[in-house]
């Protein structure tokens, strides 16, 4: 349905298209607290505006994007412009071609879907390659570099209200290798809190898992995009044509990053045995350009949970058309005793 611009709005557009005539306005269903709008002209090209409550994440979400643009073969919207308005900040792309690859996944025949799943494990080992830094923890802006946000752990337990940024990093504080071990304990530990009480019976085994990690300095911390699935991708001919969404990115373990990632390219979809194909494309791919990290019980443990409540505390839907809750906790959870 097309709508008319609101305020806020009509005060990007006059930013990053000055004169120009609006002939319609589309919102479209993109990230928890972001507001999303396909912008169209009538002598311009069509625009994609991203506005947030937190122009911190929109200035970090920018210059990743960027970055990626200029540092990897990764496909992504190079931001036009971005900044603030009043207590908001926004983030304008041009509109990339595509369908969503959240609808057309299950669609495409195993050849091709095996393909994006290789797309999808180059592209995160074109990441960890390039984007190294020296803490683990959420990303920031420094003079005009992406560095980790020293930041202190939440005062206010988990399971508590908190904001979408410690409901994606745990509420942990940025930490050093030498405290790898403490930071995803903690990050795991806050994750393995956050599910519903359908998880009650496997939460002790769950924890003990995570609390396994030897005490040893951790691998240097990598660019971990932690909503990195096809739900959030575009493609058209069988190829990725945009990795959409890169909000609130964290520095982290990539073997990490690597569990997450293949939980939700692999498994979110298809059936156990399409899904260690899917797998081992993804894994093709990603030592196409790096060594794949060790990924230990505990990464895993981590990465599923994290997947399966979202930064809101609502059960993720897996699958397309996506499944109702009572099959969801059913589907985390037997990903989770695989583990166990």
């Amino acid at each position: 349905m097309t709508e008319r611009p609101d305020l806020s709005l009509r005060s990007v557009l006059s930013a990053v298209a000055p004169g120009q005539s609006v002939t319609s306005v589309n919102s479209i269903e993109r990230g928890n607290r972001k507001r999303t709008a396909v912008v169209r002209f009538a002598g311009a090209d069509p625009i994609v505006v991203q506005q947030t409550p937190t122009p911190r994440s929109a200035r970090v979400e920018a210059r990743l994007l960027a970055a990626i643009d200029e540092r990897t073969s990764v496909p992504v919207a190079r931001p036009i412009d971005s900044g603030d308005t009043g207590d908001d900040g926004w983030l304008v792309t041009p509109l990339l071609a595509g369908d969503d690859l959240h609808e057309a996944f299950v669609d495409i025949d195993a050849a091709t879907q095996q393909a994006i799943a290789g797309a999808f494990g180059r592209f995160l080992a074109e990441l960890h390659e390039v984007f190294q830094f020296g803490r683990y923890g959420p990303l920031a802006v420094d003079n005009g570099d992406l560095v980790t946000e020293i930041r202190s752990p939440r005062s206010t337990p988990i399971g508590d209200e908190f904001d979408l940024e410690d409901g994606i990093s745990g509420g942990v504080a940025a930490a050093t290798p030498a405290e790898w071990r403490e930071w995803l304990v903690t990050y795991g530990r806050a994750n393995v809190a956050r599910l519903p009480s359908e998880f009650d019976d496997l939460r002790s085994e769950l924890l003990d898992v995570v609390a396994s990690l030897p005490a040893t300095t951790g691998p240097a911390p990598r660019l971990f995009p932690w909503d990195f699935r096809p739900g959030n991708a575009l493609v058209a001919d069988g190829t990725v044509t945009a990795v959409l969404d890169w909000e609130y990115p964290l520095a982290a373990d990539p073997a990490l990053s690597v569990a997450k990632a293949e939980y939700l390219v692999a498994d979110w979809y298809v059936s156990e045995v399409r899904a260690d194909r899917l797998r081992a494309a993804f894994r093709e791919g990603y030592t196409s350009v790096r060594d794949i990290p060790e990924i230990r019980p505990a990464h895993r443990v981590c990465a599923i949970a994290s997947a399966a409540v979202d930064s809101r505390g609502v059960v993720t839907n897996p699958q397309y058309p996506p499944v109702g809750r009572a099959a969801a906790v059913e589907f985390h959870r037997r990903a989770l005793e695989r583990v166990l």
